[in-house]
């Protein structure tokens, strides 16, 4: 499973009739974990995911918004949800497809996911820094399929299943080795990462809201213990501390950390308003939700053409002289000079995706 180049994050903006107040704090958090992600697969700091898992806080968000959108029909909304997915994965594909082919890749039937990604689309060695962040969109689209039924199951009762959703994954890893293939990728990312989905569903329907801090907090704190234990304890087996590389530790840390978060938000009504005072930030947190899933799936492209790029600048004897070319520092800012640059160019397919009006900007 992994993270690894990853992460991400969908659009999961709702469709009303009447405009909706956004919610900066669930915004602030996604464009945090976009940043995130990009720095990771910068700088590939191990600890990263200890700092802010950003994969289990986009799930946690996405399971939030999800539950909101159940109040109408279940087709409906789940037909929205792949329409607004689809569309950005498609464009990005033909690109990527259409450079793996040019070098040389020769697909078998499998190429099918590409059309719709309910098990991982293949792809070549070459171009693997770019297609294997698709697992998120794998897990997301399963978990979208999924909702209409796990949120009635939540809503039998929402404590008990919420507490029971990291038994699947200690069954994977204890109890039932799944297959090393397109299915058992899928469900570890599924075990690994349903509690926070719950989350999502447990904050939206004021499960969260109703509960005592002494109820929550030390479970949250349990969960980020052992998690945290779990990752440092095994490093040997693989060979790191990431929990990107460790599924069990990852679905414990990143339980108890989005329980802290939405707990947060649901007991103190945590809103950011306050952010729209700065308005330059205010506009840029705008810009990372209406354009997230153009940022997830460009932003390793953008840092592979960073690197040719700079190369380039070695040839300038002032940019040889004045700028830290190999730090991996102005990588990051390169990389983001180029992030921009996609969504300038690519991001327009989200307002097509979404029946908006086409602009370059949101």
């Amino acid at each position: 499973m992994g993270a690894h180049s990853k992460g991400a994050v969908v659009a999961d903006r709702i469709r009303t009739t009447a405009p909706a107040r956004r919610d900066r704090y669930f915004d602030t958090l996604r464009a945090v974990a976009l940043v995130r992600v990009v720095a990771y697969h910068t700088f590939g700091w191990a600890w990263a995911g200890l700092v802010f898992p950003s994969m289990g806080v986009m799930f946690g968000l996405a399971g939030t918004l999800m539950a909101r959108s159940l109040r109408r029909p279940a087709p409906t909304v789940i037909g929205s949800r792949v329409r607004r997915l689809l569309p950005p994965f498609w464009f990005w594909g033909v690109f990527v497809v259409g450079a793996m082919l040019v070098h040389g890749w020769m697909p078998g039937w499998q190429i099918v996911y590409w059309i719709v990604p309910l098990g991982d689309p293949p792809g070549s060695a070459w171009g693997e820094q770019a297609w294997e962040i698709l697992w998120y969109l794998r897990t997301y689209l399963w978990f979208v399929l999924l909702s209409p039924l796990l949120l009635r199951l939540f809503r039998l009762a929402p404590v008990p299943v919420l507490l029971a959703s990291l038994i699947p994954v200690l069954a994977l890893q204890y109890a039932w080795q799944p297959p090393d293939d397109r299915l058992g990728a899928a469900l570890w990312d599924l075990a690994t990462f349903l509690c926070c989905w719950l989350l999502g569903f447990a904050h939206e329907d004021g499960v969260l809201a109703r509960l005592k801090p002494a109820a929550v907090v030390p479970l949250a704190l349990g969960a980020l213990a052992f998690g945290g234990w779990y990752a440092l304890a095994h490093q040997a087996e693989y060979g790191t501390y990431d929990l990107d590389e460790n599924p069990l530790a990852q679905a414990f840390w990143s339980a108890g950390f989005v329980t802290l978060l939405m707990y947060a938000k649901a007991r103190f009504r945590t809103d950011f308003a306050g952010l729209a005072r700065f308005r330059r930030l205010d506009r840029l947190v705008t810009v990372f939700n209406a354009r997230a899933v153009t940022i997830y799936l460009w932003h390793e492209i953008a840092l592979v053409l960073a690197v040719p790029l700079i190369d380039r600048f070695w040839d300038v004897p002032a940019f040889e002289a004045y700028l830290p070319l190999d730090s991996q520092w102005f990588l990051f800012g390169v990389g983001w000079v180029l992030i921009a640059v996609f969504v300038l160019l690519c991001g327009w397919v989200e307002d097509v995706a979404a029946r908006r009006k086409p602009r370059l900007l949101p």
